[in-house]
């Protein structure tokens, strides 16, 4: 008698447009979006590229796919909290995940076929203005100055120089010993007694910047809804 074939084949995991979209995502994070091609894409899960399109029509359509992916990964305000608690928490959530997916920054925004995710955070972000006692007119002002703080201050973090406070503090002696003693007092000040200081990091800015903005939002409510 023969010996039996104990030799199982991989059985490969159906491609769905779930699949492809998380994908795309992976090859995005570790690449960088302009490296994404459809052809990638396709070998990334085994299959031809042109097999993709039975599940997404193009590129586009692959982009707003992606987009929604990373937009289902942010934590949904509730009104449970209280607004000011629930923008604070929405930030910091959109914040970590431009941290894991860069690409993003600079697409959030810009797609013209939302996907539902898409959607229901838009949706849930106003909602919560709104049952926290923001007019109309305050909602649309608040959550544009949101969206341009978190998005402007993740495309800073993106480019800069540096990431740890190490990095930080040698960036800016090596700056600073690179002009004459007295040449630019103020930046020299700024480094010194606040850069270099240990522990800095440029992330915490965030924190405080966010709270000027919920803070000058908060004096934009009617008197009845401020806090006491």
């Amino acid at each position: 008698m023969a010996p039996r074939n104990t030799t199982r084949t991989a059985k490969r995991d159906p491609l769905t447009r779930d699949r492809v979209l998380r994908s795309a995502v992976e090859l995005a994070d570790a690449s960088g979006i302009e490296a994404l091609s459809m052809r990638k894409l396709g070998e990334s899960l085994g299959v031809e590229a042109m097999s993709l399109y039975n599940h997404v029509s193009g590129k586009e359509d692959l982009l707003d796919g992606m987009i929604d992916v990373v937009f289902d990964e942010i934590e949904l305000p509730s009104s449970e909290d209280g607004w000011r608690e629930s923008m604070r928490r929405r930030a910091g959530s959109v914040r970590e995940a431009l941290s894991r997916h860069r690409w993003a920054i600079g697409l959030m925004e810009s797609r013209v076929t939302p996907g539902p995710a898409t959607l229901r955070h838009h949706d849930a972000v106003i909602g919560c203005l709104r049952q926290g006692g923001f007019p109309v007119a305050l909602t649309a002002h608040a959550f544009s100055v949101l969206d341009s703080y978190i998005y402007g201050f993740a495309l800073q973090e993106k480019s800069l120089p540096f990431e740890t406070p190490e990095e930080t503090s040698e960036l800016a002696q090596s700056i600073m010993g690179g002009f004459a003693e007295g040449a630019y007092p103020h930046l020299a000040e700024l480094a010194t007694a606040h850069i270099l200081q240990p522990g800095y990091s440029y992330g915490d800015e965030f924190a405080f910047g966010l709270e000027l903005i919920l803070d000058g939002l908060e004096r934009g409510l009617p008197k009845g809804r401020r806090r006491k």
